[in-house]
This record gives C-alpha cells, structure tokens and sequence, in this order.
C-alpha cells in the first residue's frame, strides 16, 4: 500500500498554489468557459484553456531563500536582460550617483509574484503612473507604469525596487505599506500579466549575475553587500 501512497504525494507535490490574488481571475474565467460551453462547445473547450493558464499565472510556489545578512535575493522570476551603471530614478530619493541596476523580465510564462530581496524595513513606496510600453526596452524604466520600494536593512543599507508595467500587463499589486517591516524572501507584490523589475544597489556594489541568465524570485544571490567582489564575467554554452 506504501507505493499508491508515495505516487499520490509525488503527483501532489508538482502542484502549486494559486495567489489569493488570483482567484477572483480563475473564477471569472471559469464562468466564462461555462458560457461558452452552453453556446458552443469548441469555444467552450478554448475557455478550458484560458482558464488553465489563468491558474497557471497566478501560481505561488514555496521558494528556498538563503537568511545570510548582506545577501541580496532576487525579488522577481525571469531572465536578466542588463546590468547598467545608472543614476537611481528620482522617485526612490536615494541620490544621483551611478549604481547598479539589475533588470529583470517576467515573461507571461513566469511566476508574477515578487519577494522582499532584502529583511528590514520599507522605507518608501511611490507609484508614478505612465505608458505601457515593451517592459524588455531600456525605455520602460522610466516611462511606464511602475511603483519603487526602497527596502532599508536593518544596518542602514538600502535598496532600490520598481515594478514596472508591461505591454500587456495593467496591474501592478503591492501587499506593503510604508513603514512595515519584511523578511528577506517575504511577498510584498505582483504584476499581472508581463512585466519588469529593477533593482538598484548601494553605492559602489556589483552584480554576481550575469546578462541573460535566469533569476528565481526568493533564491537567486544578485549580490552581496558584504563583500567586496567584482563583478562575474559569464559566458553561454
């Protein structure tokens, strides 16, 4: 009897949540394909699918996110699109010197859920409306809608976060206010359907990512602010 028991919890195991968040979204879509069914059932057969990938969005998997204090863990899934030098944008107030910036684009196919990259406070959070344009170009960080964090540690350290819209997504969510405090890997937002986050770090701190590789929110090291580093070069093969 041990082994239906043991498939039984390997088949239940590669089932993922779905974010509180989206379960008014799968509920719509459900409605809809049972009105489809009733006018034709091929349609109703595509509204199956839609309501599949709905559900399939808002997943909200358990992540491994290491505790080490001056880690910086990727707040977001998807694929490192650039590492620039830049000033910070003016709404996360953390000066004009160049830092680091880390962008990361969410495909539709990515987890949408974002996670604290660092443990300590929100010292401030600003949504800035705009346009929505391809969250992959350059442009999108300072055109598009978007909201910045800025995450203090609890030694004073801070760093930058903007969501930022995409082409298709509409919605940008946040589960913070101003002044709470939140562990490293904790959810403190989502953006529905495509998007793009950037993270900016302290002064005079560099990447351990590298350019087209893929950031698992709540586990993947962009940085560490303890220590002194330079940045990793890569390559693909």
């Amino acid at each position: 009897m041990a082994q239906p028991s043991s498939l039984l919890d390997t088949i239940a195991s590669n089932f993922v949540p779905i974010h509180r968040d989206g379960h008014k979204y799968v509920a719509g879509a459900a409605a809809i394909t049972l009105l489809f069914f009733l006018l034709w059932t091929p349609v109703g057969w595509m509204g199956v699918l839609l309501t599949i990938y709905v559900a399939y969005f808002f997943r909200d998997p358990d992540r491994v996110t290491q505790l080490r204090e001056g880690l910086v863990i990727s707040p977001a899934d998807g694929e490192v699109i650039a590492i620039e030098h830049v000033p910070p944008l003016r709404d996360l107030q953390l000066g004009d010197e160049p830092v680091v910036r880390i962008s990361i684009f969410l495909s539709i196919f990515d987890v949408h859920i974002n996670r604290a990259p660092v443990a300590g406070k929100i010292l401030r959070s600003v949504y800035s409306p705009g346009l929505f344009l391809n969250a992959a170009v350059e442009k999108a960080s300072d055109d598009n809608e978007r909201r910045s964090l800025v995450f203090e540690t609890h030694n004073g350290q801070q760093i930058g976060v903007v969501q930022i819209a995409g082409l298709i997504a509409r919605r940008i969510v946040v589960f913070v206010e101003d002044g709470s405090t939140i562990g490293v890997g904790e959810r403190f937002g989502l953006i529905r359907f495509g998007s793009r986050v950037d993270v900016y770090l302290p002064a005079g701190k560099t990447a351990l990512v590298a350019v087209g590789q893929r950031a698992v929110g709540g586990e993947t090291v962009l940085a560490d602010l303890n220590s002194d580093e330079a940045e990793r070069e890569a390559r693909v093969s």
